[in-house]
């Protein structure tokens, strides 16, 4: 057998070997995610947190929304801050759907520069969100930006708590917004944060349809 031959053999007895590492790597993965699959037996509605100062929170709670239907499942969403004159492009889609839907109409805080108005807003968007945390009917129910109801003070954080605590089993709950008080964030069963690493806005690219609304 020639040197090449020989170099070309033991290229093979390497990549073989390599292969097998890899293929038992991958056995002992597969193993444990089989473990952990099989060990997940409960089933109920789960409280799900997305947070965070970085871009996405809304879209990803939308975009849970869309899959629940997707699956013929029914929703309920209650906007927290955004107004009714601020154009929602996932609401363009879900809003073909038959589901139960309440902006809370006055937009942000430093747009109104009005205490009052917003505490009434907020009041009858969380009586909204407490009808949508009783109906049984609703698989999933989309609480957008309401973190800051509450880091406000417009919504008293006991009395959240107590309804997410007695909605029906089955029903899932996503809360979106920054800042997240802690006890919600010791209440949720999953909880995601967003940070931000760059964002355009900040370089002085303005906000544009399809992309940031």
């Amino acid at each position: 057998m020639s040197n090449i031959e020989e170099e070309r053999e033991k290229e093979k007895a390497l990549a073989a070997a390599k292969e097998q590492k890899h293929i038992e790597r991958q056995k002992k993965i597969k193993a444990n995610v089989d473990e952990r699959v099989a060990q997940a037996t409960e089933e109920r509605g789960v409280l799900v947190v997305i947070t965070g100062n970085g871009k996405g929170k809304s879209t990803s709670g939308f975009g849970t929304v869309l899959r629940a239907i997707g699956h013929g499942q029914k929703a309920g969403i209650v906007q927290f801050i955004k107004g009714s004159k601020w154009e929602c492009g996932e609401m363009n889609i879900l809003k073909q759907f038959p589901i139960q839907h309440h902006v809370m109409g006055t937009g942000f805080t430093w747009e109104t520069q009005s205490t009052e108005t917003d505490i009434a807003a907020a009041k009858v968007a969380w009586q909204k969100s407490k009808e949508m945390l009783s109906d049984e009917s609703l698989d999933i129910v989309l609480l957008d930006e309401m973190t800051y109801m509450v880091k406000y003070g417009y919504i008293e954080l006991d009395e959240i708590i107590e309804a997410l605590n007695n909605r029906p089993k089955m029903q899932h709950v996503l809360i979106t917004g920054r800042a997240c008080h802690r006890r919600l964030i010791e209440l949720a069963d999953t909880v995601s944060e967003v940070q931000p690493i760059k964002h355009a806005f900040k370089a002085g690219i303005k906000a544009q349809k399809g992309l940031d609304w």
